[in-house]
């Protein structure tokens, strides 16, 4: 049974059934529809029990307790992320997304979905993982498990909670193992495609790959991450910054363990003492606009920082981010072990 199927009930239908439907589903509402199925009303258990208290009965019609006036998203809605923000904030928990018509395209488990993200995304996945050998002599490295799942599907199950739907995945080493395993996505609640490099691309080669993004936004990064970043903060700061491109950043710590001479010719300006400098790292995590990933080349090797390297040369904004949370590249043995010991303490 479809999630429109499950919350829906016929305006006709007697509230003894719509009663029955409510106790067979997680969130305690239902979507009121007429015989067209178009929206016309909500119904929950508090309104049904005011019904009865106004003298109702079980034999009523459900339309008789419903609430004609709810809260929807427009299919039109032209800025449909910050009204699912303002749904949530309102302590919406279901939200119908409706065409012109009032006819129910979807509904939103905002318990499950925090948004719905207009980007594209694309993982790479291509690598051989030789630091991580012998582990990955015969598994790819994001199908390394964590907990009771792999790498790559804690960042395909943040892509689907953030509401993507076009998944791409960058695959070479053991490539089959991963189409195998993740399939087409649906049981991700997103459609995956599988980008297959015959020679290695680098971080943005495979991009080239993909005929034509839907969304002009794309989001690109290493499948191999384990990260809590925030994909909705990250995304409204790259939209307000109007940068052609951001990069997601952690801080680096250089601690310099001796007394540094700040010069000036040949004179000493000042002096500071083992200092401590932070740097923003990339993360390698990246939203691009569509128009300015038409500068990567075809089927060449080009890498993020090529890209940038270009954008620069061409006077375009890039905007860093950075990543409030935690954030471990699995490249090593260490940052495996480091990643597995995390895990533990998270209730994902």
């Amino acid at each position: 049974m479809s999630t429109i199927e499950k919350y829906t009930i016929n305006r006709h239908e007697k509230v003894i059934e719509a009663i029955k439907k409510i106790n067979s589903v997680t969130i305690l509402t239902l979507f009121v529809v007429d015989d067209q199925k178009k929206i016309v009303g909500t119904l929950t258990d508090g309104d049904v029990r005011r019904g009865f208290i106004n003298g109702l009965s079980l034999e009523d019609a459900t339309e008789f307790f419903m609430l004609k006036s709810f809260k929807s998203l427009r299919s039109t809605d032209q800025d449909t992320l910050r009204s699912i923000i303002e749904a949530r904030k309102a302590n919406i928990k279901l939200l119908p997304l409706i065409d012109e018509e009032n006819n129910i395209l979807d509904i939103l488990d905002l318990t499950k979905q925090q948004n719905r993200l207009p980007i594209d995304a694309v993982l790479m996945a291509g690598g051989r993982g030789e630091r991580l050998r012998p582990l990955t002599d015969d598994l790819p490295k994001p199908l390394l498990k964590l907990g009771n799942k792999a790498i790559i599907e804690y960042n395909i199950d943040a892509l689907s909670r953030f509401g993507v739907q076009n998944v791409y995945i960058s695959v070479k080493y053991l490539s089959e193992k991963i189409i195998s395993y993740l399939g087409d996505g649906t049981k991700y609640q997103l459609h995956i495609r599988y980008l297959k490099e015959t020679i290695p691309l680098g971080t943005l080669g495979s991009v080239s790959l993909v005929d034509s993004f839907d969304s002009d936004t794309v989001l690109v990064m290493n499948s191999d991450l384990f990260t809590n970043i925030n994909l909705e903060e990250f995304y409204l700061h790259f939209i307000e910054s109007g940068a052609d491109m951001a990069v997601a950043s952690f801080p680096y710590v250089v601690a310099v363990p001796y007394g540094v001479l700040n010069t000036e010719e040949s004179n000493v300006q000042s002096f500071s003492e083992k200092p401590t400098y932070t740097y923003q790292a990339s993360a390698g995590i990246y939203l691009i606009k569509k128009s300015a990933l038409e500068l990567v080349p075809k089927d060449t090797f080009f890498n993020a920082t090529d890209l940038m390297d270009v954008l620069l040369s061409k006077n375009k904004k890039i905007s860093y981010f950075p990543i409030v949370g935690y954030w471990i590249d699995i490249g090593k043995p260490d940052d495996y072990k480091k990643a597995q010991e995390y895990i533990k303490y998270l209730n994902i």
